[in-house]
């Protein structure tokens, strides 16, 4: 798509519309989820990792929102910048180094809310994972720190060019702490999808979140479905549940269903290491819930020790086959680094 980038420019010069015949929601299919963009091959979260993914076939791209200083919802890994921008070589902002205790843990470096957005913009994104992705690090410098507004304006131009429906799955990052340093997403975010016209059930959106709280206030704010975030271990940072293995009981998908369309677990809390299937999928199913597993990469750092290629951690393996595992235990979609090689898998799952 030659003329993508200048219709991004355009749209994002001004209010995103909600045009009469907006897209919805994709066909029920499992829907491949480009992990912070096509963030193997580009550096995450910047348009350029987002593009690709789209051209690569991806459903949605996933945008994680953090805050600056001055209200605006950017994407950002996390709300620490020091590993996905060039800040640390930035003279001028050598005294906004500082360190912060957030979700209970010590973190030092360069944040988000310590910038207002124009400043963000005058720093440059960065591959994060260097040494296993070396081949990323050509791109460091290139690409600015998108804005919400800018991903959405990137689906709804991309939607139009293709004729499939690109959504968005954004990630509400620390929501707890940002509303306790007086920065709040989440009527942020509802704010920018009511301008671009996808405050509805059927728009082409998930909300997803680790935390549970600001998850129950979206639901009161917003009609897009919302995606509860689990991870093999520990617990929200909220503190909302003991842990997350409570909330993968049937009676705890069963309150998860009371204000979630679905749930993203961990990919070993589907399907494990050795390719033993739990319960998890039919016990979400069974309470109502969506269930899409997070995240598929292809480094053999990242793949179970069956699927690996070599010994080399940044080398490839068989990624695809363990896509196919996940499908074939009935998770409704996936996030991955690698959209191409779920599009594979899960078109070679659904003939």
């Amino acid at each position: 798509m030659p003329d993508l980038w200048r219709a991004v420019l355009a749209l994002t010069m001004v209010a995103v519309p909600a045009a009469a015949k907006d897209a919805i929601m994709p066909a029920q299919k499992p829907i491949v989820i480009a992990h912070r963009g096509a963030s193997g091959e580009r550096p995450e979260h910047t348009l350029a990792a987002y593009e690709l993914a789209i051209e690569q076939g991806a459903d949605f791209i996933e945008p994680d929102l953090v805050m600056t200083r001055d209200g605006q919802l950017v994407a950002r890994h996390e709300n620490n910048i020091t590993d996905t921008t060039d800040v640390a070589s930035r003279p001028e902002f050598r005294d906004r180094k500082t360190s912060k205790t957030i979700d209970g843990t010590r973190h030092s470096g360069w944040f988000s809310e310590d910038f207002t957005l124009a400043e963000l913009k005058t720093l440059r994104a960065k591959e994060r994972l260097p040494l296993l992705r070396r081949g990323n690090t050509k791109f460091d410098g290139q690409f600015e720190v998108p804005t919400l507004r800018e991903v959405i304006a990137l689906a709804k131009s991309a939607s139009a060019q293709t004729g499939r429906t690109i959504g968005i799955y954004p990630e509400t990052k620390h929501p707890s702490y940002f509303a306790s340093i007086g920065l709040p997403l989440e009527a942020a975010l509802v704010a920018e999808l009511g301008a671009a016209g996808w405050d509805r059930a059927d728009a082409p959106v998930f909300i997803q979140s680790f935390e549970v709280n600001n998850l129950k206030a979206l639901a009161k704010l917003t009609k897009v479905p919302l995606i509860q975030l689990m991870d093999a271990e520990g617990g929200p940072a909220d503190g909302a549940q003991p842990s997350y293995a409570a909330m993968i009981t049937p009676e705890g998908l069963k309150a998860v269903a009371a204000y979630a369309a679905g749930i993203g677990p961990a990919k070993v809390m589907a399907v494990k290491a050795d390719g033993t299937v739990t319960p998890l999928v039919a016990d979400a199913h069974a309470a109502g819930l969506k269930v899409h597993p997070w995240t598929f990469r292809a480094e053999n750092f990242f793949l179970p020790s069956g699927l690996r290629g070599g010994i080399n951690p940044a080398g490839h393996g068989r990624l695809g086959e363990e896509i196919s595992r996940h499908l074939a235990a009935g998770v409704d979609g996936f996030f991955t680094d690698f959209p191409y090689q779920g599009v594979e898998a899960r078109d070679r799952h659904v003939r």
